[in-house]
């Protein structure tokens, strides 16, 4: 079983309060950052439903490497809501493991543990 790297984005801080529970290998986009190995992606959804623009840079020099994506947004969005996610899973035709809100919750950090370990 591979312990996949977790990399995220974070603006107002939910993701990254987030990622923080999940006892996993999880690493902040930062600006440059070069992949040389799978991971998955956490990230936040802008505007009406559209990917961040420092995500949409990081996956054109990465997005290769990437085996699942994983959305946080606010439910009050509706069809909007982690719309970044869903985007990004049919662009780079990888699966949406999971959406939750805001910060998510206890039943969240156990899904995504658990999908992040069976994603081979």
């Amino acid at each position: 079983m591979i312990n996949l790297l977790v990399l995220y984005h974070s603006l107002t801080g939910n993701v990254e309060r987030f990622v923080n529970r999940l006892n996993l290998n999880c690493v902040k986009i930062e600006k440059d950052l070069i992949m040389i190995e799978p991971y998955i992606l956490i990230t936040y959804t802008t505007g009406f439903g559209e990917v961040p623009r420092p995500v949409k840079d990081f996956l054109t020099l990465n997005g290769h490497f990437i085996k699942g994506v994983i959305g946080s947004g606010n439910i009050n969005w509706g069809k909007h809501f982690c719309g970044a996610a869903e985007t990004i899973s049919k662009q780079y035709d990888v699966p949406l493991l999971h959406k939750f809100e805001q910060s998510g919750n206890a039943n969240d950090v156990e899904k995504i543990k658990q999908e992040v370990l069976n994603i081979v």
